[in-house]
């Protein structure tokens, strides 16, 4: 049976199939063969030449082994493993031999020039098909409208399950912590009291140990994408990267489980991280209306089950997330802007920020319920920095507050540093599962002792405040004298964000010089291990901690210089010198200045603190990135920046395409789409007239006039259902339309899951239905910041590049841009060409 008929129970298909333009025919000029060792040199020294001449170089055509491949690349010969990587500088730029290996060796590996293969892009373009025009046609305005009041409907639903879920953590954490320190403290008042210190400590040693053992074990063998606060996962998927398992329910449960466990093992690490990550995830799971973990569908939204409303949901459950931990809604928002503000759009902005001031809502309700005054409303969220009584400022001291901020730059890029190094390690000698878990132990057990040694050896003594201002306070004694308590205890024996909370309102005088400078260092080098660990963590709690207790040191400091100044207050300079570390290591700007302003609840203030972030990210960026940068580089994520690499648009598209291509005909036998599909990974298809000849396929010609691109997991879906022009019955029982493919996201078939007859594959299937016929397209003169503001603003996942004659020439995917890179060190930068690997790990 031909198409036509077998196409007759599709109402609205056939008139837009026989739309098909005549286009000119005109054969695209010859590109000579790749030679396997050209150097990027020669591409780099004629960036002045015409753009006819720049069309005759060596196309940039990429290696390709293994499984994963980049969207649209196709495989060309192996490089020898023991080949050693040739490189060229070019004036500040480094440009690499054109292959792709398969991983980096052990000592290149945790590197930051390198991009992983494994990495896809989401598909945030919508395929505007035939299917998916008829659908919109059918069902009209009313379909529009249920849409919209289901975003509304889901948004809600997210907000209010990521603020139940950061209760849980806090609640759990605050239960066990109280019994947690009762018993140390009952054990090392009585160890003080009979010589026998060994007791508790060993005590403080096991409780640290066995809520870690379990965080390990969640981080390490459960789920390791869990591991660390997920910010830099969601920065990637907000950005358009497909990272795998990010949004599981099984990821959710690790996280949040092993996050209270990480807490209550005494690290260095906070919670407030990992809910951006939890609100992220519970987005995307009630987004689609059914859990692909438990194998059940609810059969409600099926028309979100597409990567594009699935991004704009997840980005309202990171908002969620940030406004739960910090009580910052409005931070929420511009957290999501400045992550995903490719993508963004007024009614987007505006469910989010509903979602926000709802996710911190219901927050405030059920912990201020829990805690027994449920209509005062004053539990903001998990972080609370607690009321400043008098937070004003002198104009003058904007002077200390810019050297505070070069302070914090200047720390946080020494923490970042450190780090790096440490990740280096961990990426190429701990990579076992085993591993990972004991060294969370070793930097429990660490912790515990850190912080015994400190008590023991350190003679801080305080008066005990009142009983109505430490109902939730452990004071130890030790060896100071009655009616007193041991500072550094008043430290250690309690939470870290109560810690934090302690610097900033402690009254003065209550922690001296040398308790202060021991404690920085100790817990600077301690965040320092512990985050990257493979476990559950965040990073701000112990970073605000750090700076607050520095800040804190110049808070004695001016006291010291101004005696009796009415102005000079301690932990406002302990706020500034959080502020300054958090940014210093982040390196986040907008959302952090209104995160920490909402904290405060000062407005005022905020001049000061976005000064001193500004100032911390400057001083910062001369040394090195942010830390969640430097982890995503590491992994070999393939981000792209707000901006096109500068001085680039000597850079064609001539030279970055990837030949040759892989084309499909309109209609296309059975059995050669399963063989492509067999021998290749790619995951995106041009249609076109006619499959080239050997001849134009050997001399890179053409490859047919564009008809539309098709993906990888349509292809899938049509052999998984048998949806061949022979099979009429599949037509005519009306359920070949978009829904079809919705039922199948996002884990759509493998080839393996097809069965195929010897019948089937005498079949063909008409592809028009199904592809995309506008995807976009650029000729091979067009620059790369044109392309790059195309994948950056639209979200794309393939760009095809053609001729005069609309004929196609090559394929460019987001890796092809992304690895033109510009370097930054030392107010010195330069373009870089960065190495793919089809795994980095």
């Amino acid at each position: 049976m031909d198409c036509q008929s077998g196409a007759s129970g599709v109402n609205g298909l056939i008139p837009i199939l026989t739309r098909h333009r005549k286009v000119e025919e005109k054969e695209m000029e010859s590109f000579p063969v790749l030679k396997e060792k050209t150097l990027k040199e020669s591409l780099f020294q004629q960036r002045n030449l015409n753009v006819a001449a720049i069309s005759t170089i060596h196309p940039r055509a990429s290696e390709v082994s293994g499984e994963d491949v980049p969207d649209g690349c196709f495989p060309s010969s192996s490089k020898d493993s023991d080949e050693e990587e040739s490189s060229e500088k070019v004036g500040n730029s480094i440009f690499y031999v054109d292959s792709q290996q398969e991983s980096p060796s052990d000592e290149n590996r945790g590197q930051l020039n390198m991009l992983s293969a494994a990495y896809e892009s989401l598909d945030y373009d919508t395929c505007v098909n035939a299917a998916w025009l008829d659908e919109e046609r059918t069902k009209g305005y009313t379909f529009v409208v249920k849409k919209d009041v289901a975003r509304w409907l889901v948004v809600l639903v997210t907000a209010v399950l990521t603020a139940l879920v950061g209760c849980c953590i806090d609640i759990t954490i605050e239960s066990l912590s109280k019994f947690k320190y009762t018993w140390l403290k009952t054990y090392t008042d009585y160890g003080v009291e009979h010589g026998v210190l060994i007791i508790p400590y060993l005590l403080w040693v096991a409780l640290n140990i066995g809520p870690t053992l379990v965080a390990g074990y969640l981080g390490s063998y459960v789920e390791p994408v869990a591991a660390g606060s997920g910010i830099p996962q969601v920065k990637c998927y907000l950005n358009g990267v497909k990272v795998p398992r990010v949004v599981r329910i099984k990821t959710l449960v690790s996280k949040a489980v092993g996050v209270t466990m990480s807490v209550l093992g005494g690290l260095a690490v906070g919670k407030e991280g990992p809910m951006i990550h939890s609100g992220a995830v519970i987005a995307a799971g009630v987004s689609q209306g059914k859990t692909t973990s438990f194998k059940y569908d609810f059969g409600i939204f099926e028309y979100f089950r597409e990567d594009h409303e699935k991004r704009d949901f997840v980005s309202a459950g990171a908002a969620a997330g940030v406004a739960a931990a910090f009580g910052a809604p409005v931070g929420g928002v511009l957290f999501s802007l400045e992550e995903g503000a490719s993508f963004w759009n007024q009614a987007l902005t505006w469910r989010v920020f509903f979602g926000a001031m709802m996710s911190a809502f219901t927050l405030n309700l059920v912990l201020s319920t829990y805690n027994g005054v449920p209509g005062k409303l004053t539990y903001n969220g998990l972080l609370n920095f607690g009321k400043f009584e008098d937070l004003t400022y002198e104009i003058w001291e904007f002077i200390p507050f810019l050297l505070m901020g070069v302070m914090g730059g200047l720390l946080g890029a020494l923490y970042n540093f450190i780090n790096f190094k440490l990740t280096q390690l961990r990426m190429r000698y701990i990579t076992r599962p085993w591993q990972k878990v004991a060294e969370a132990i070793l930097v429990a057990s660490t912790t515990a002792s850190v912080a015994f040694l400190m008590i023991y050896g350190l003679h801080d003594c305080r008066k005990i405040e009142d009983e109505a201002s430490r109902s939730d306070r452990y004071p130890i004694q030790m060896y100071c004298n009655d009616g007193e308590e041991s500072a550094v205890a008043a430290i250690w024996f309690q939470t870290p964000e109560k810690s934090v909370r302690s610097l900033f309102h402690d009254p003065s005088k209550s922690f001296e010089w040398l308790t202060l400078s021991v404690f920085f260092g100790c817990y600077f080098l301690l965040a320092c291990w512990t985050y990257g660990l493979g476990i559950p963590s965040g990073l701000f709690i112990p970073t605000l901690l750090c700076g607050a207790a520095w800040g804190r040191l110049t808070g004695k400091l001016m006291t010291l210089l101004f005696p009796g100044q009415s102005w000079l207050n301690e932990g406002k300079y302990a706020l500034v010198g959080a502020g300054a570390m958090l940014g210093g290591v982040v390196r986040m700007t907008i959302s952090l200045t209104v995160i920490l302003m909402e904290c405060v609840g000062n407005i005022t203030f905020g001049l000061p603190l976005m000064i001193v972030l500004m100032v911390a990210k400057w001083v910062g960026d001369f040394f090195n990135e942010g830390l969640y940068d430097i982890h995503i580089q590491m992994q070999g994520v393939p981000i792209m920046a707000w901006d096109a690499p500068p001085l680039s648009n000597n850079i064609y598209a001539s030279e970055v395409l990837n030949r040759p291509v892989t084309t499909l005909r309109t209609v296309e036998k059975v059995s050669r789409i399963v063989e492509i599909l067999k021998s290749c990974t790619y995951n995106g298809f041009p249609v076109v007239d006619s499959i080239p000849t050997e001849e134009e396929a050997r001399n890179f010609k053409s490859y047919g006039t564009l008809r539309g691109l098709i993906l990888r997991s349509q292809l899938t879906v049509l052999l998984k259902h048998k949806v061949f022009n022979e099979n009429a019955h599949v037509w005519e029982s009306s359920k070949v339309d978009i829904r079809l493919f919705r039922l199948s996201y996002p884990r759509y078939f493998t080839l393996q899951e097809v069965d195929l007859t010897e019948e089937d594959l005498e079949c063909t299937i008409d592809l028009r239905p199904f592809h995309n016929p506008s995807p976009y397209s650029v000729v091979s003169c067009t620059p790369l910041p044109r392309m790059f503001n195309l994948f950056r603003a639209l979200g794309l996942r393939h760009l095809v590049v053609v001729n005069d004659s609309r004929e196609v020439v090559g394929m460019v995917t987001r890796k092809d841009l992304v690895k033109y890179r510009v370097w930054k060190h030392r107010g010195q930068m330069g373009l870089e060409e960065l190495v793919i690997y089809d795994n980095v790990a």
